[in-house]
């Protein structure tokens, strides 16, 4: 039997109002399903769930205010499912005790085991918490980010909860700050900006301090000729309905995804002290809020779809990031992230790796510039990409050497 917890959304979340169950009793759950919305001061979230089992038993109502680290249902795993419909009673033994003894027995099992354990209370989530292991090191940092422990999965040995672990916490926390929903009639639409704002802004300035003190970036950049993409993309849509049309950031995404097929060290995670390469390539985006700030929710597996998937992938992320929808796993999956700021006129974006991540990809305008070729010079719409990575897990070669294939990928566009 395992416990479904409201789980940690924010590093300011305390607590979260359960808006509705999409699950009941006896359903049977995969890793990934959608179990409850749940809405706290940032908007509203999808809460997934990742183990299988059955719904033995859902322990709120909807409308209820719950705090983090409550638990809100009991599941039966898919190994505990298993062990009970494979069970079968025995016979009945035939007794080996006399009379007298045996009529004594039954008088004294009531008085040692309780009927039922009441696991939903407040005293069992700070039992649960109190049993964890935890440096001393990674228990005072959680206290100054804001982590909720009893939300981490510990790295370490027997599944103690280290300094790392708590990094890559505070960084998915980050993440999770989405963006609540303010309609005209709403009195305090100034005061309820000020608050979103205020809250985003102290936890981007946790998570990025973190990554300033502890990770020695790198930077390169390369500018890279765009005319051939773009005439590519021009002749594609002019074959395409105006819906179905696809941007020129599509390209860059699936170009960064394909680039880190051929360079896979720049796709991974710092954990402790090494670096732990992800075989999924899941590229964060950041999406700018109309009330400020930045969520860089993940793109899953961005090497395997194709253009009009990535198209369709990058819509519905932004639709649902600016309406307060996204759900846990694509605020936590990010492998690596990238951002454009060419929209608004930026020529060159160096970027702040999100850890645990290792690194972050940056695109600026294409812009009409001069560009010498075989003795030529001639204007080319360009655009400057650049790369900053860790030098704990990679080195300026690796960097390069990623640039040098993001290029050839996006010279060769119609083979992305």
């Amino acid at each position: 039997m395992a416990d479904f917890c409201m789980p940690s959304l924010g590093a300011d979340m305390r607590t979260g109002t359960l808006v509705e169950w999409h699950v009941k009793q006896g359903d049977r759950l995969k890793h990934g399903d959608i179990i409850a919305d749940v809405e706290t001061d940032k908007g509203i979230m999808e809460i997934e769930i990742f183990m299988d089992g059955i719904v033995e038993e859902l322990l709120l109502e909807k409308g209820t205010k719950v705090p983090v680290g409550t638990v809100m249902a009991k599941i039966l795993t898919e190994d505990a499912a298993k062990t009970e419909v494979g069970s079968v009673p025995s016979a009945t033994p035939t007794p080996t005790t006399p009379p007298e003894i045996s009529k004594e027995i039954p008088k004294e099992i009531p008085k040692e085991i309780p009927k039922e354990i009441p696991l939903a209370t407040p005293v069992a989530a700070i039992a649960q918490q109190e049993r964890l292991r935890v440096s001393p090191v990674a228990r005072k940092l959680a206290t100054e980010l804001g982590v909720d422990l009893s939300k981490v999965q510990g790295k370490g040995a027997d599944g103690a909860i280290q300094q790392a672990d708590i990094e890559r916490a505070a960084a998915s926390q980050v993440q999770s700050v989405t963006e609540k929903p303010v309609t005209e009639k709403t009195p305090a639409k100034s005061s309820s900006t000020s608050d979103f704002q205020a809250g985003m802004r102290r936890a981007i300035a946790a998570a990025m301090s973190l990554a300033n003190r502890d990770i020695p970036h790198y930077y390169l950049e390369t500018r890279i000729d765009m005319s051939h993409p773009l005439q590519w993309l021009e002749a594609e849509n002019q074959r395409r309905s105006i819906k179905d049309r696809i941007l020129p950031v599509v390209l860059l995404i699936k170009a960064v995804a394909r680039s880190l097929v051929d360079v896979p060290e720049l796709n991974g995670y710092w954990i402790g002290d090494r670096l732990e390469v992800q075989e999924g390539i899941h590229i964060g985006f950041a999406i700018s809020l109309r009330q400020g700030g930045l969520v860089t929710p993940a793109i899953h597996h961005a090497d395997l779809k194709t253009l009009d998937e990535l198209m369709t992938s990058m819509r519905d992320l932004i639709a649902r990031t600016r309406s307060g929808h996204l759900r846990s796993s694509e605020l936590s999956d990010a492998t690596i992230t990238l951002t454009n700021l060419g929209d608004i006129g930026v020529e060159k974006v160096y970027g702040v790796i999100y850890p645990p991540q290792v690194a972050i990809v940056g695109f600026g305008k294409i812009a009409e510039q001069p560009w010498a070729e075989r003795g030529m010079v001639g204007a080319r719409p360009v655009v400057t990409a650049t790369i900053a990575g860790d030098h704990r897990a990679t080195d300026g070669m690796v960097g390069a050497k990623f640039l040098q294939a993001l290029n050839v990928h996006l010279q060769d566009i119609q083979n992305l």
